[in-house]
């Protein structure tokens, strides 16, 4: 009985230690907008918030991209210069015309999936880091923009582009309904088939994901890809928004994305995530900027606050996490068990441990 009750209360340790991450933004993000008002007077009002909201869904689009590839336990810094791109597509291709509008999309579709199959190639076929092999997509597609540009953007979004970006759905600002959208349909696959829980099985295992059968690689470049087009969508949405982008409107989504996803409680180290917990995320960081902007503060601020927000999830990703549930201290704490890296036979998945997780994330 001791025994019994001993397990229920390990395993009720570690759906805790599963399901805070992705509900802890919550919280913050209520408590965010309740003080928001004595922090920065006017700082939730509906001009306020209107004005807000459509940054933030851009901000959620793109971030949503970077989760898929952290759950596939990369990093992307192609975020820049992918969303940059595909704001310079949209303006150059179009050049004023609305009738061109669904031929700059194609384009801007196009060029995303391209990066995405590159930066795939390079990782599950050449075995370059995802930093690296994103860093080195990331030059290209700026020195793309220049070249397509020469140097400045000329030309702003057809009138039809910039009108959807403006516009609203009873009161609520379209690119935010239309981040709520994507979230709810990239979370319902993760969650509800069988294509979404096997990547996940990827990213958490992908030793265990080839014992079962699993394609490992066409998960991964599936993920760069889906991520691609995250970013293309953003740079769009952001070129609709203020009509005429800057060159390189993207640079300034890099470290936000990342931090998103960090105050969402997905993992650095790959596996299980929420793309919703990451939307919530974006919109916590887009309204403290909101408040930080209204206090007064400068930009210097909010990237001192994204910075250490990714600085503390890197140096909390390789903490084991069920083990501090377990035995309610770090490991090597005082009074710990001393650390034992695991052999390599340790690690080969055995049928008896595998069944179950198989027939739990794939079937």
């Amino acid at each position: 009985m001791e025994e019994t009750t001993s397990r229920r209360a390990a395993d009720g340790l570690r759906r805790r230690a599963r399901v805070g991450p992705f509900t802890a933004i919550w919280a913050a993000a209520v408590l965010l907008f309740a003080i928001s008002p004595a922090l920065a007077s006017g700082s939730v009002g509906a001009s306020a918030l209107k004005a807000m909201l459509p940054f933030a869904g851009i901000l959620a689009i793109a971030a949503v991209g970077q989760t898929l590839v952290v759950q596939q336990r990369g990093l992307d810094l192609s975020v820049p210069g992918t969303m940059s791109l595909a704001a310079a597509l949209v303006t150059k291709v179009p050049h004023g015309h609305a009738d061109r509008l669904g031929l700059a999309l194609l384009v801007v579709a196009l060029a995303a999936a391209a990066c995405g199959v590159l930066i795939g190639l390079l990782v599950t076929r050449m075995g370059v880091t995802p930093l690296v092999a994103t860093l080195g997509v990331n030059a290209l597609t700026l020195g793309t923009v220049v070249k397509i540009t020469g140097g400045s953007i000329a030309n702003t979004v057809p009138d039809n582009l910039s009108r959807f970006g403006a516009g609203t759905v009873a009161g609520i600002p379209v690119l935010a309904l239309l981040a709520v959208a994507l979230v709810a349909a990239v979370s319902w696959v993760m969650r509800k088939t069988v294509a979404g829980r096997r990547f996940e099985l990827v990213g958490a295992n992908p030793a265990a994901a080839r014992v079962a059968g699993i394609a490992v690689a066409r998960y991964q470049l599936g993920a760069y890809v889906a991520a691609s087009l995250c970013y293309a969508a953003a740079g769009v949405l952001l070129a609709s928004l203020t009509s005429a982008p800057s060159l390189f409107a993207g640079n300034p989504y890099l470290l936000p994305t990342i931090a998103a996803v960090v105050l969402g409680g997905t993992s650095l180290a790959g596996g299980r995530g929420s793309v919703v917990a990451t939307a919530v995320g974006a919109l916590f960081l887009s309204q403290l900027d909101q408040v930080l902007l209204a206090s007064g503060s400068d930009s210097a601020v909010q990237n001192l606050i994204q910075g250490s927000i990714v600085a503390l999830g890197m140096g909390l990703r390789n903490v084991p996490w069920a083990r501090v549930a377990r035995s309610g201290r770090f490991p090597g704490a005082g009074g710990g068990e001393p650390q034992v890296r695991p052999s390599a036979a340790s690690l080969q998945p055995t049928r008896g441990a595998t069944a179950p997780l198989m027939q739990e994330e794939i079937t």
